[in-house]
């Protein structure tokens, strides 16, 4: 009989042992799917988090006039305007040819004609350094009188934010008026920039946004030695500056002012 109960109570500290097991198992598993279903909506949640914060931001400054996004032209540190005979005008390379510019942006030159590629279609206002075209395809939008706004890469978020705003400010392709585009100067793109004279491969010291025009009297657009390169430099962003600019040098003064 004490065999008996001595197997009854082996079986029972057994079974006993295994329902814990047993439990322990189900809230390790229960554990290790809450984890998983963490991870995942995190990953989820990221990927969508960049979309809704940037929609978010974009709505911000939806009620904000052009000239009051940023600071002012003043506040900005822009300097005064400057301008230089411009050439190349229907001076079309190879495409994939690298041209070397003799400033820091170009605002004219030889440049790329290729459909698609250059000019850069209107409906992009913005770029990063990951999918700016390349400086000749962006010279040719400046022949068709764009107005591009260049930063360099020590602006920050918040300025980025500003420009993608004010970029949201031209959208559309309808109205010429808004031939703008906002574009990355890169460390490449100085090495892709020749010293000739006066004229460097870098933003004047201090300064990490440049604004540059294909200038051409609208009465006889295609004479040459009327064009002009026209530039201006801030240390910040300034919507006030950026409106100033477009107005004074609108796209009807530039070579082919109603290509797109």
């Amino acid at each position: 009989m004490a065999n008996k109960s001595l197997n009854k109570d082996r079986k029972a500290v057994i079974n006993d042992i295994r329902k814990k097991q047993g439990r322990a198992e189900r809230v390790r598993g229960a554990a290790i799917v809450g984890v998983c279903v963490v991870i995942a909506l995190v990953i989820v949640g990221a990927a969508a988090w960049g979309p809704v914060t940037g929609f978010f931001k974009d709505r911000e400054f939806d009620e904000v006039a052009l000239q009051d996004i940023g600071q002012s032209a003043k506040a900005a540190g822009c300097q005064k305007v400057t301008e230089m005979a411009a050439d190349g005008n229907q001076n079309h390379i190879a495409t994939g040819t690298e041209q070397t510019y003799t400033t820091a942006p170009p605002a004219f030159g030889p440049h790329w004609n290729e459909a698609n590629v250059a000019p850069a279609d209107m409906s992009r206002k913005f770029y990063t350094a990951d999918d700016r075209p390349d400086l000749e395809a962006l010279v040719h939008n400046l022949e068709h009188g764009y107005t591009i706004v260049w930063y360099d890469d020590t602006v920050s978020e918040d300025e980025l934010d500003e420009l993608r705003a004010i970029g949201q400010k031209f959208s559309g392709t309808s109205n010429f008026r808004y031939k703008f585009i906002a574009a990355p100067w890169t460390a490449a793109d100085a090495k892709e920039t020749a010293v000739a004279g006066d004229k460097k491969t870098e933003f004047p010291s201090g300064t990490h946004i440049a604004m540059t025009h294909w200038y051409a009297d609208a009465a006889n657009p295609t004479e040459a030695s009327t064009q002009k390169g026209v530039f201006q430099y801030c240390e910040g962003v300034s919507g006030e500056a950026i409106k100033d600019f477009m107005e004074k040098y609108p796209y009807t003064d530039s070579p082919e002012a109603q290509a797109m």
